[in-house]
């Protein structure tokens, strides 16, 4: 660790927030403000979320302006294993050779071998797989801890990130509390905030999301009491208790939405309409400096239609489960 580095200017992407914590913005296909990741530059550095394969060099290069080299990095945390959080991590873990793996242990294997899930992708994305995400490489298997219901990761000093299984946006899904500052890193378990409106909607993609679990993960980083929100998408939020209750009246609103549409008609398109015209219609505009192109991909990863898609897949499961308990009734009456 290079102590005589001056991290209080860092370069351009990279934002200070105090007690050694750094926002880095990994500039997914190019592209800023989209995925956040985080250095924690203790005597144990540690990164949290590592964005996509195109994005490893980007933090690289970040990590080494904050005055660490490669073999200074303790750990590498993913909240999760959906390509824009955690698609570099073979890529990293090949950057920084001393650095442990961790993640929930319902995606560790994706991790070793990232086959299956990169054909999963394909199927999604298409065409769009390699702009937006680039290839997930492997990561050697005896370099990932994997960790449960809860979890905890060394910074040194006495100061430790405590893991919290947080599933319902994917079950493979946890949050971090920092012991120091009371932060909590929350993946995609809140949403996508929008730095630049205020506004926050849900992410809610298939195969995973589930409306019970998203809840009981709302009431679980309520009863944490956390100092800051920490989004991957994206940055630092101060009003917690306010932004955890819109993060929830949202996700009624989009769930209650897609579910009045999806009782009339069943068709996607017609609930992805419905969404955009009751829901997304009533968030602010953008600001005219705003990019673009940066906002289109952004509402690829997590805007009405991947949304929309979650909810109805969500939906349709529960009829099936109804179905298959009435059908288990009717043959015990029989």
């Amino acid at each position: 660790m290079h102590d005589d580095v001056d991290v209080s200017r860092p370069p351009e992407g990279i934002t200070p927030l105090g007690d050694d914590i750094f926002a880095i913005d990994t500039m997914l296909a190019g592209y800023p403000g989209i995925v956040s990741s985080y250095l924690i530059r203790t005597e144990r550095p540690c990164i949290i979320e590592v964005g996509t394969a195109g994005s490893a060099r980007v933090l690289h290069d970040a990590v080494l302006a904050l005055g660490l080299s490669p073999a200074d990095l303790a750990t590498i945390v993913v909240t999760h294993i959906h390509l824009d959080h955690a698609g570099g991590t073979g890529d990293m873990a090949a950057l920084f050779p001393n650095a442990e793996i961790v993640v929930h242990e319902r995606g560790a294997r994706h991790l070793a071998d990232p086959g299956r899930l990169m054909r999963s992708a394909a199927m999604v994305w298409g065409d769009r797989l390699d702009t937006l995400f680039g290839r997930m490489h492997p990561t050697e298997a005896r370099r990932i801890r994997s960790v449960g219901r809860t979890g905890e990761i060394d910074l040194g000093g006495g100061r430790t990130l405590s893991t919290h299984y947080a599933p319902g946006h994917a079950k493979h899904h946890m949050g971090l509390v920092d012991s120091l500052t009371g932060d909590l890193y929350v993946g995609d378990a809140l949403g996508v905030y929008n730095q630049l409106t205020g506004d926050i909607r849900p992410a809610t993609p298939p195969p995973d999301f589930d409306l019970p679990a998203c809840l009981d993960t709302l009431r679980l980083f309520s009863d944490i009491g956390a100092q800051r929100l920490m989004f991957s998408h994206f940055g630092a939020v101060g009003d917690v208790a306010e932004t955890i209750d819109r993060a929830e009246a949202e996700l009624h609103l989009w769930v209650d939405t897609v579910r009045g549409s999806h009782g009339s008609t069943g068709d996607l398109d017609h609930a992805i309409a419905m969404v955009r015209d009751k829901v997304v219609s009533r968030y602010r505009p953008l600001p005219p400096d705003a990019s673009p192109e940066a906002a289109a991909v952004l509402d690829t990863l997590s805007g009405a239609e991947a949304n929309v898609s979650g909810i109805v897949h969500w939906l349709d499961r529960l009829e099936q489960e109804r179905a298959e308990a009435a059908r288990q009734q009717d043959e015990n009456r029989a």
